[in-house]
C-alpha cells in the first residue's frame, strides 16, 4: 500500500512540474504578450560518473536531443519548431506544451518583446550587487547555474550600435540579446540546471485606460538597454584598484 501512494505522490509531481510549464508558458504569451515557442528538451541521463558513485556529489550528465552530439547549450535552445514559429496565440502553446510537457520555454527576443543583457553567473551577481548599489532599478533577471540574463525594454540594432559606440569601454562578459536572438525562461531544466527568477517580474502601476483606448498593458516592467549598460560600465570601472568588478 505505501508503495503505491509512493508511486502516486510521483505521478502528482511530475503533472504538477509539467502544468506548471504550461502554465508559465501560457502566462508568458497571453498574460504579457511575450512570444514564446518550446525549446529541445534534454535528452536521457549519460553514464555515470564514478564519482557520483561514490556518493561524491557528481551528477549524471545531461545531453541535449538535437541532433549535434557535441551540443555546448543542452536544452537550452530552440531546435524545432525554430525560432521564427514563436507565438502569442494561446491555443499553439497549448497544443505544444500539452505534447512536449518538458520542454524549456523559450523567449523569443527583439520586436515588440523584451531583449536582454546577460553575464556569465559570477559576474551576474556582482552586477547585480552594483546595481543595487548605484540605485538603478533593473527589471526581471533570469538566472541560470551559468549565466544571468537581465531582461530590458525592446531595442533595435542601431540603437544598440549608437550605445555601443558611445562607450569607452565595454564589459567582454556582456552578450545581448536582441532582434533573433532568445532567453530561456522559468521554470524550465536544462543542462545546466534549473532555471529560476533571481528577480521575479514586477507588475507594473495601475493605470486608467483612457476612454475608448487600449487597455493597460500587464506586461512586466522593463528598464531601458542604456540605464542598464551605463551602470554596468560604470560599476566594472569604478572598483579602487582599477580593476573590474565584472571578473570572473
Amino acid at each position: 500500500m505505501r508503495e503505491i501512494l509512493g508511486r502516486r505522490r510521483k505521478i502528482l509531481f511530475r503533472r504538477t512540474g509539467r502544468s506548471a510549464l504550461l502554465g508559465a508558458a501560457l502566462h508568458c504569451a497571453t498574460e504579457w504578450q511575450w512570444p514564446v515557442l518550446p525549446g529541445v528538451a534534454l535528452g536521457p541521463a549519460g553514464r555515470q560518473p564514478a564519482g557520483a558513485r561514490l556518493g561524491l556529489g557528481e551528477r549524471p550528465t545531461r545531453r541535449c536531443s538535437c541532433p549535434d552530439p557535441d551540443c555546448v547549450v543542452p536544452g537550452a535552445h530552440p531546435f524545432d519548431p525554430g525560432l521564427l514559429a514563436a507565438t502569442t496565440d494561446a491555443r499553439m502553446v497549448r497544443w505544444w506544451w500539452t505534447n512536449r510537457p518538458t520542454a524549456p520555454i523559450v523567449l523569443a527576443t527583439g520586436g515588440r518583446a523584451p531583449c536582454a543583457v546577460s553575464l556569465p553567473a559570477v559576474a551576474g551577481a556582482r552586477a547585480l550587487a552594483a546595481l543595487d548599489h548605484f540605485g538603478v532599478r533593473v527589471g526581471p533577471v533570469v538566472a541560470t547555474p551559468t549565466r544571468w540574463s537581465l531582461l530590458v525594454s525592446p531595442y533595435g540594432l542601431a540603437e544598440l550600435g549608437e550605445l555601443l559606440h558611445s562607450q569607452d569601454w565595454v564589459p567582454s562578459s556582456l552578450r545581448f540579446h536582441g532582434e533573433g536572438g532568445y532567453v530561456v525562461l522559468p521554470p524550465s531544466q536544462i543542462g545546466a540546471g534549473r532555471v529560476r527568477w533571481e528577480r521575479p517580474p514586477a507588475a507594473p502601476k495601475p493605470s486608467t485606460p483612457s476612454q475608448g483606448g487600449p487597455a493597460p498593458s500587464a506586461a512586466p516592467w522593463l528598464p531601458k538597454v542604456a540605464t542598464i549598460v551605463d551602470a554596468l560600465v560604470t560599476a566594472s570601472t569604478s572598483t579602487p584598484d582599477g580593476g573590474s568588478r565584472l571578473a570572473y
